[in-house]
This record gives C-alpha cells, structure tokens and sequence, in this order.
C-alpha cells in the first residue's frame, strides 16, 4: 500500500504559512519518501486553505516523482467549462502526476460563501462530470472547445471520492478510475463493506483520504463503527495501516496540519516500503 500526506496548511509551531512554505514542504514530503501529496478544497470555512489545482502546481514544480492529487475537488463550486481548462492546464503543469479526486461536496458552508444552492449538488456534479471528460477529449460543447494540446488529452486520472454510497462506489469502479473513501467520516466496517463492492464491481484503485493522525495521543481500542483514525501510539498506528492493506486498499493518505520534518519521518515510518 502506498502512503501520502495532505499538504500541511499551518507551520510546525501553528503560526500561518509563508510565502514558500507551501513549495518547501512538498519537497520535504517527497524527500521523507511519500509516495504522494494532496489538498483539501474548502472555502468559507473559518480559515483560508490553499485552491488545491494553484498548491499542487506548485508542488509540482519543485518535485521530481511524487503523485499530487486533489481530495476532494468539489466540482459543483465552479463552472464546468472553466474547471475543465484549469484542471488541464495543471495536468500539463504536472507533467502526468495529478490525480483528480472529485465529487459533489458534503459542506453547506462552501455553498453559501460562492451563493451556490447546496440541494442542487449532486445534480450539478452529474451534469459537469461528462461536460469536462468531452472538453478534455476535445470536442465541442455548445461554444465551447478547448482544443487541448497532445500531450494532455483526455485529462488527468478522474477518482471518485464516496464516504461508502451504494450507489457512486460501483460507478467509480465501472465509469472512472478509483474510488477515495474518507477516514475522518467512515468507519472500519464500512470501508470494510465499500471495498467488497468495489472490488466486486471490478474498481481498479482504492484510496482512503483524510486519516487523522496523532502519534502522541494515549492507545484506546479503534471503534469499528467510529470514523477511522490514527491517534494513537505509533505501534497502534502501524497496526491499523496493515488492516487496511489487508482489506486491500491501494494508497493510505494521512493527516496533520502542521507537520514538521521529525513528524513527517514517524509518519513515513509507519507503513516500512
């Protein structure tokens, strides 16, 4: 199972980024030996997070190897046809690295700030997915052809993130090119039971996002039906990680705000290549 960290947002002593902390940090994760590195897409929640596509350009760009990937982009906040040419621009910034992880959204707070309608998610999501895939292949829709260069047509990987639906785990595996499940708002048993389905559907890769990490914080027993975590003693943790390679998932991807160099190496080493 490969591992990969959330880019962190605030400095190890939780004072607010500098203007190169972002891109010093993607080369740190890369050095410390992840195998990848994500980004958040909120808005409006309390606290500026980095746009995911401008972060992971970045991160691009003063990286060698390592897979970059967005977890979750909410589609629905933006206009499909404008989305479509970033998303292509920062798949040719990435030299073949982004991994788009998309779906709907599940903050009603993001909505608001944008003036958007929250109801409407899951229909806007379903009517842009196709909208963007055609763009990227470079036909015509409506006015709109973006006539994208070779070496970036058909787009990135499209990932579908689902906390465990019936329905979007089976059509990840059928229709795009992996699922991402969420730690932070599933448990064990029902990454356990989404796995089976998407599997059974034949889903190629499975990623679990937004596993919290703590490795100071005290052992207690994992709630099976409680969201998945990682606070916990570094043993504890390690020995969650194998259940999840044991469930069969492909990729791992943790978080901690404000990793430093020393808690990205106890992180990295909690999954030994």
């Amino acid at each position: 199972m490969k591992l990969g960290l959330i880019l962190p947002f605030l400095q190890p002593d939780g004072r607010q980024p500098s203007g190169s902390y972002f891109s010093d940090s993607a080369r740190l994760i890369e050095q410390t030996g992840f195998d990848s590195l994500w980004c958040f897409d909120a808005i409006g929640r309390g606290s500026l997070l980095p746009d995911p596509l401008i972060a992971l350009s970045v991160a691009a760009a003063v990286t060698q190897k390592i897979e970059v990937g967005t977890c979750i982009l909410q589609v629905p906040l933006r206009q499909p046809v404008e989305l479509a040419h970033r998303i292509l621009t920062a798949h040719s910034v990435c030299q073949g690295r982004l991994l788009l992880g998309v779906g709907a959204g599940s903050t009603k707070t993001d909505f608001d700030a944008i003036g958007l309608d929250y109801a409407a998610r899951m229909r806007d999501f379903e009517a842009a997915l196709p909208v963007m895939r055609r763009l990227w292949r470079g036909e015509q829709v409506g006015a709109a052809n973006l006539t994208p260069w070779k070496s970036v047509i058909g787009g990135p990987p499209l990932l579908i993130g689902s906390w465990g639906g019936q329905r979007w785990i089976p059509r990840a595996a059928q229709e795009f090119d992996g699922w991402i499940a969420f730690g932070a708002m599933t448990s064990f048993n029902t990454l356990a039971e989404g796995i089976v389905r998407y599997r059974d559907a034949g889903g190629k890769r499975a990623i679990v996002t937004n596993i919290a990490v703590d490795l100071q914080a005290p052992d207690a027993p994992l709630d099976p039906d409680a969201p998945f975590h990682l606070r916990c003693s570094p043993q504890a943790a390690s020995e969650r990680l194998q259940r999840l390679v044991a469930l069969g998932f492909d990729d791992a991807i943790l978080v901690h705000g404000t990793a430093g160099e020393a808690d990205m190496q106890a992180m990295r080493a909690l999954l030994p290549r």
